[in-house]
């Protein structure tokens, strides 16, 4: 294990600058598969950015005044959002619960769910007509405060706040700031139980912005607790998106692993997959009770109640099964396989609420163009080479220097 950290950086200008300019050198491979199916693509994705500031978002979109939410809200957003609910249920485990055993994915969940609010964010702001207007409910300026959208701004923008301080000691201990790192740490507590709060507010808020739809959306996914369906599978969305990107950072950074935490691996995985088991068990009780209660079987014998029971068959109890054999034989290749039938599940359901059953009776439906594809693969592309950034240089998965166990 490679434990060694660069020189601590003193209190000199120009020693942080030589620090930070030696940190931005690339490190490893230039030549590796992702770097050449990625590059073009953020590229790409880049120029269409800048057509779509330049001439408008019809530009490279097929959104228009009946359909004005497509593919970057519905997957990058509302989906995006699911797979970072990682990061507060692994908080909320290790800091309120005591649950020590994930102690070692904290960083790397938070740093996930970081990046994904981050990079999502930047997302919504190309899907606004008017992305300069984006300020107004942080200056107060011609917005509602009983606007669920006035909530959901805020919930993001204090969410990553709080995510960044539960974040900042891995900063302080890459740039050697002894003293920042211990005032940073004093805030930890705080920030996780803040940013728990925050996240059970908005994981829910963004379903409760599709109650003011219910003649557009079809009604096999509109039900009033739309709200609490959001909030319950973005438990085994953010668990499922901890075991899949765990699983593939254990391979991809096996040099940055403790021993120890390389034994903790198995455990981890099998102790996520009895959660995500129980937490699917629950999505989908909810589901049967609010499709009884709304007494729509008659929609089942239809294209789209076969695409309904897709859904909940074979990406919602499938993987709920799987879970539950694999935790009780402890496979953990079926507990991948559920993660990944699990993952893909989430996509579909939100997309099946903000796209596919979004005016499902139109004539002429949403179909997302070429760009509208590309601009999303770069924008994930992007988020996962500055992941990848700062695993190579934070102490994510190493062990913390030695000095941060001496000073405390």
């Amino acid at each position: 294990m490679n434990n060694t950290y660069p020189a601590a950086v003193d209190h000199e200008g120009k020693s942080i600058l030589k620090f930070l300019a030696s940190e931005f050198k690339p490190k490893g491979k230039l030549i590796t598969p992702f770097n050449v199916i990625s590059i073009p693509v953020m590229l790409l994705g880049l120029t269409l950015i800048v057509i779509r500031f330049a001439h408008g978002i019809g530009a490279i979109t097929n959104l228009t005044q009946e359909i004005p939410w497509g593919l970057w809200i519905g997957f990058d957003v509302v989906t995006g959002v699911a797979f970072a609910g990682g990061a507060y249920v692994i908080t909320f485990m290790v800091y309120i619960l005591n649950m020590h055993k994930y102690h070692s994915i904290v960083r790397i969940t938070v740093l996930n769910g970081f990046l994904a609010y981050v990079f999502y964010a930047g997302a919504l702001l190309l899907d606004l007509g008017r992305p300069w207007h984006v300020i107004n409910p942080v200056i107060g300026n011609s917005f509602g405060t009983s606007s669920v959208l006035f909530l959901v701004a805020w919930h993001f923008l204090l969410y990553m706040f709080a995510q960044l301080i539960e974040f900042s000691p891995v900063i302080a201990e890459w740039m050697g700031a002894r003293r920042a790192r211990k005032i940073l740490s004093s805030m930890t507590i705080a920030a996780v139980i803040f940013g728990i709060t925050l996240s059970t507010l908005h994981q829910s808020g963004l379903g409760a912005l599709y109650l003011m739809a219910k003649e557009k959306i079809h009604p096999l996914w509109y039900s009033e607790f739309i709200p609490v369906m959001f909030f319950v599978s973005s438990i085994f969305a953010g668990l499922s998106m901890v075991i899949f990107e765990g699983s593939i950072s254990h391979r991809v950074f096996f040099s940055h692993l403790s021993e120890k935490n390389h034994k903790a691996q198995r455990g981890i995985i099998h102790g996520l997959a009895k959660i995500c088991a129980g937490t699917m068990f629950a999505y989908f009780f909810l589901q049967m009770l609010v499709f009884i209660h709304g007494q729509h079987w008659n929609l089942l014998n239809t294209a789209m109640g076969y695409w309904f029971l897709l859904e909940m068959v074979g990406f919602v109890l499938l993987p709920m099964m799987l879970f539950f054999y694999s935790y009780r034989t402890n496979n953990l290749l079926l507990i991948r396989v559920a993660a990944i039938l699990t993952m893909a599940g989430v996509i579909l359901n939100r997309l099946n609420v903000t796209v596919i059953g979004f005016r499902w009776d139109m004539t002429v439906r949403y179909v997302p163009s070429w760009m509208e594809f590309v601009v999303t693969l770069a924008v994930i592309f992007t988020e996962i080479w500055i992941f990848r950034w700062v695993i190579n240089r934070m102490p994510v998965l190493r062990e913390s220097p030695a000095w941060v166990s001496e000073n405390q």
